[in-house]
């Protein structure tokens, strides 16, 4: 099987903007590379990061600077093999969680993400391809539909954590891989309640 992380290196996480800066960005989106690539590792499968342009990370990496869809289904219809595609930005993804994707029987197994996206799959269909435009999940099962293949779904609270917005923080600091969560802390961002909800919130540096 041929696991591919496709990662942005200039600009990432703009969502993120209203509490990490430009620089901070970079850093937690490495992080959280970081913690993706360590989880494939320990099932036993060697990750190719798939790159925008040149990165310093410890995996192999290809850089392609088409749009998401186009790079992918490049190595889709390069790859004779088995492709399992997983995003960088799956800070809660455990060994378990992504051996569970990997080991699920189907030509087509997806696993969504909130709001419809597509958070990782495994592809062992010649014929399938990605658009990642819009309600993702939703159209790679038409498209599994559409060639026939077997598909099946993986359910998976940290494989369908996708982390873009501010309130995401939560669940890194609650859930997250070891880089990320570190990240976060070292920049001082802290769990706090409010009204009974959990939230988070950034020390400053007087505090």
């Amino acid at each position: 099987m041929h696991v591919v992380v496709p990662f942005a290196v200039d600009s990432p996480k703009t969502r993120l903007a209203p509490v990490l800066d430009a620089d901070e960005r970079s850093s937690f989106a490495r992080a959280m590379l970081g913690d993706v690539l360590e989880s494939i590792r320990e099932t036993g499968r060697e990750p190719t990061v798939l790159a925008t342009g040149p990165v310093d990370v410890d995996a192999r990496v290809t850089v392609d600077d088409r749009p998401l869809t186009d790079a992918v289904n490049a190595v889709l219809a390069s790859t004779p093999d088995a492709v399992a595609v997983v995003m960088a930005d799956l800070a809660l993804a455990t060994p378990d969680a992504v051996e569970r994707l990997f080991a699920t029987s189907g030509d087509v197994v997806l696993a969504p993400g909130r709001g419809g996206g597509t958070n990782a799959f495994v592809a062992r269909h010649d014929d399938f391809r990605v658009d990642y435009h819009g309600t993702s999940y939703l159209d790679h099962r038409a498209v599994a539909r559409k060639i026939d293949a077997d598909l099946a779904t993986v359910d998976s609270f940290r494989l369908s954590t996708d982390v873009d917005e501010p309130a995401d923080l939560v669940e890194v600091l609650l859930h997250g891989g070891e880089r990320s969560r570190a990240f976060l802390e070292g920049v001082r961002f802290a769990l706090e309640t409010t009204d009974g909800r959990v939230t988070v919130g950034r020390k400053s540096d007087t505090e």
